[in-house]
């Protein structure tokens, strides 16, 4: 029984990474926030490594790759250049979470609720995906940015529509790395 929920909270992963940013197509807004390390020199940056952050649930290959490419394409096109070897100036990693919440939709009918009139209530699951991007200094292993995307989950069943709204949140969420110096 553990095995089946467990499957199945990954093919939700799965699916929520895809569709997590796919808003920016569809009119739809997700919750985009940073932060980073005050006092944090990013121009010193100039190479990444990807890396796998222990211990938060990733979706398929399929789909880890394409949320690493999103990014990639980010960082790469702000000039930073990726690199597989361990003294890399920044690591960078994600992670995704789902949280399920339960929605009530009441109708009435005549007077309706407050006035003694009959009504219906419904209710129903809806579920909101976050993906959280982390840059982390190499040097001295310390987090010096990270953004998170927050958006009610609606798949699309058009792939090439899911990995284009993919691309499009991650640019959203990348907006402001380096984030703006005054």
């Amino acid at each position: 029984m553990m095995q089946v929920k467990m499957k199945k909270s990954v093919q939700i992963v799965a699916g929520l990474c895809v569709t997590l940013l796919g808003c920016c197509g569809l009119g739809l807004a997700q919750d985009v926030t940073y932060n980073f390390m005050p006092g944090t020199n990013f121009s010193q940056f100039h190479t990444f490594k990807w890396v796998t952050i222990p211990g938060g649930p990733h979706p398929n290959q399929i789909t880890d790759q394409e949320i690493q490419n999103a990014v990639v394409g980010q960082l790469t096109g702000k000039g930073l250049t990726q690199t597989q070897a361990d003294n890399a100036d920044l690591y960078v990693g994600y992670q995704v979470a789902l949280d399920q919440e339960r929605q009530w939709n009441a109708f009435g009918m005549g007077g309706g609720f407050r006035f003694g009139g009959m009504g219906t209530a419904t209710s129903s699951t809806i579920t909101n995906g976050t993906l959280v991007v982390d840059i982390y200094d190499a040097a001295n292993k310390q987090l010096v940015w990270t953004g998170r995307a927050t958006k009610t989950l609606s798949p699309s069943k058009n792939q090439e529509k899911n990995l284009e709204n993919l691309n499009k949140g991650i640019a959203k969420l990348m907006k402001n790395f380096p984030p703006p110096m005054k």
